[in-house]
C-alpha cells in the first residue's frame, strides 16, 4: 500500500463513530513507535510534519521515514500530512514534495483572507490529488511557531462554517471549542482542583461542535492541541530533573465523545513528547555511565508504542478500521 489521502479515512471515521489519530514525527523512533502501534492494531493513521519539523529534520529525510513506515506496515493506511502550515509556498513545497494532505492555517486572518488563501491552497493541491484541512477559530496555546496567548483565542462561530467550506472547497475543517496547544494547555485560573489537588480545565464546547456539526452534515471535523498531558508522564519528568508545573490536557473522555460525533481527526502530539522525555530521563538517571543513543532511544520508542496504542483503543476507538 502506498500513501494515502485522508478521504476514505474521514469517511469511514465520520460512519463508524471513532477518529483517526494524527501524531507529530520528527524522528526514526517516533515514526516506528507511531506505526508499530497502528500495525499491530490494525488502525489508520495520520503521519504530521510540522513546519518546525521539516526545518528540524528536513523534508527528504521525514518523506523516507514515512515511505520505510509504509513498507514495513503494508496494511494500514497511512497519510502523510503537513500541520499548520502557514503560506502557499509551504503548502506547495509539501504538495510537489509527497505529501498526501495539507493543512492552511489562515485561523489569525481575517475571515475573507482566510478564505482566499484557502482557496488558493485548496486549487493547487485538488490539482495534485491532495486534500487540504483549514481552520476557523483560534487556538490558545504553542507549537512550534504557533503562539497564541491565553485570554486571545476565540471559539469557531458555527453561522460562519458553511459560507467558508463553500467557498473554499476545503477537505476537513479544524475548529475551535476550548482545546489548546502544548503540555501548559491552561492557566491555573482557569481551571479548578480536584481532591488531588491536580487542575482540570473548563469542560470542552460540545454545543459550538454540535451545531457546527448539524451546519456541515457528513463534513469531517478536526480538533487541535487535543493532547491529554498524562499526569504519570509530567511526574516521572519531574522526578528525573525537570520542572513541569500545572501542565495539565485535555480529559480523555471527552476526547473519546468527541470522535463519536463528527471529529474524525485528533492531532495528539505532546503527550509523544512527554512519554519520551520522561522515559530518556529516567534511563540516564538509572544508567549514568550510558551514553549510546540506541540504549535511551530504544525505551523511549516503546513509550511512544504504548503512549499510541492506549489512544488508539481509549481514546479514538480506531482499533480494527485500518
Amino acid at each position: 500500500m502506498s500513501l494515502v489521502t485522508t478521504t476514505e479515512m474521514f469517511k469511514k471515521a465520520y460512519n463508524g463513530g471513532y477518529a483517526v489519530g494524527a501524531f507529530n514525527v520528527n524522528n526514526m523512533e517516533i515514526v516506528q513507535g507511531i506505526t508499530e502501534a497502528a500495525g499491530e492494531l490494525k488502525s489508520p493513521v495520520i503521519l504530521q510534519v510540522s513546519k518546525g519539523a521539516r526545518a528540524y529534520a528536513n523534508h527528504t529525510y521525514l518523506v523516507k521515514l514515512v515511505e520505510a513506515a509504509v513498507i514495513e506496515n503494508p496494511e494500514i493506511p497511512i497519510a502523510l500530512h503537513l500541520d499548520h502550515g502557514d503560506s502557499f509556498e509551504l503548502c506547495k513545497s509539501c504538495i510537489d514534495g509527497g505529501f498526501t494532505s495539507v493543512m492552511i492555517d489562515a485561523s489569525s486572518k481575517s475571515f475573507e483572507d482566510n478564505i482566499a488563501l484557502t482557496k488558493q491552497v485548496v486549487e493547487y493541491a485538488h490539482a495534485h490529488g491532495v486534500v487540504v484541512e483549514a481552520e476557523l477559530g483560534t487556538l490558545a496555546g504553542i507549537e512550534d511557531e504557533v503562539v497564541v496567548e491565553a485570554g486571545h483565542e476565540s471559539y469557531t462561530r458555527p453561522e460562519e462554517v458553511e459560507e467558508f467550506v463553500t467557498r473554499t472547497g476545503c477537505d476537513s475543517l479544524a475548529i475551535a471549542i476550548g482545546t489548546s496547544h502544548g503540555a501548559y494547555k491552561f492557566t491555573a485560573a482557569q481551571c479548578t482542583r480536584n481532591a488531588d489537588g491536580i487542575l482540570v480545565p473548563p469542560p470542552l464546547r460540545f454545543d459550538v461542535l454540535e451545531e457546527v456539526s448539524k451546519r456541515l452534515p457528513g463534513f469531517p471535523i478536526v480538533l487541535h492541541g487535543s493532547s491529554s498531558v498524562p499526569q504519570e508522564f509530567v511526574k516521572m519528568v519531574n522526578q528525573y530533573g525537570g520542572n513541569m508545573p500545572d501542565a495539565v490536557g485535555i480529559p480523555e473522555e471527552q476526547l473519546r465523545k468527541a470522535a463519536t460525533l463528527s471529529v474524525c481527526k485528533i492531532n495528539i502530539d505532546s503527550d509523544i513528547r512527554l512519554a519520551m522525555t520522561g522515559n530518556i530521563r529516567k534511563y540516564f538517571a538509572e544508567h549514568p555511565d550510558h551514553f549510546d543513543p540506541r540504549q535511551y532511544l530504544k525505551p523511549a520508542r516503546q513509550a511512544v508504542k504504548d503512549m499510541v496504542a492506549h489512544k488508539i483503543v481509549n481514546v479514538l476507538g480506531s482499533d480494527g478500521k485500518a
